[in-house]
């Protein structure tokens, strides 16, 4: 991969009907080009759906995909994300098992200083959601790797663009 490649993030507003997905996640692969996530969910109009790539990539390749993906049927729109201008947020679900009782507090303590939630617990696991950017999601998956990391479920990064604001339009908030 070339020395400028860097995560670039795509979304791509499109009708929500049955083989989009598939033509869009096709013409990676006819471009040779690896999807690091995908997630697709419900946009804020009905009947579109919002879809949120990651890969890893030169600005040319992501150029080249992102006009490849706007001449889809059924895609209304793609853009560019700037990661610095950007809520990237991810979910993931991280599954422990942690062994004896008595660092059972200890996970703890590292579960509120990610800001996780326990959604599940047994004599012998402990499964914590923890949502975020990706690099505390990263953060949180090593630190699970002292206490018996079992299982990591993760969704594809989402984002929308940050509203350019000033410190005035701030403070009316």
């Amino acid at each position: 991969m070339s020395q400028d490649a860097q995560l670039r993030i795509i979304s791509a507003l499109v009708e929500n009907k049955p083989g989009v997905l598939f033509r869009i996640s096709n013409l990676f692969r006819r471009k040779s080009f690896n999807i690091q996530s995908i997630a697709a969910g419900p946009s804020e109009t009905a009947g579109l759906t919002r879809i949120t790539i990651t890969m890893f990539s030169t600005y040319a390749q992501a150029d080249q995909v992102m006009k490849n993906v706007d001449n889809l049927v059924d895609v209304r729109g793609v853009e560019p994300f700037d990661a610095s201008n950007a809520s990237v947020r991810e979910l993931a679900l991280v599954k422990l098992s942690p062994g004896a009782p008595s660092t059972r507090p200890e996970i703890m303590n590292c579960i509120e200083t990610f800001r996780g939630n326990v959604v599940d617990i047994s004599p012998e696991t402990l499964t914590v959601e923890v949502s975020g950017d990706p690099d505390k999601i990263n953060a949180f998956i090593s630190m699970a790797r002292n206490y018996g990391l079992k299982e990591v479920a993760r969704t594809g990064a989402v984002a929308l663009t940050r509203a350019m604001t000033t410190n005035e339009e701030i403070a009316k908030w």
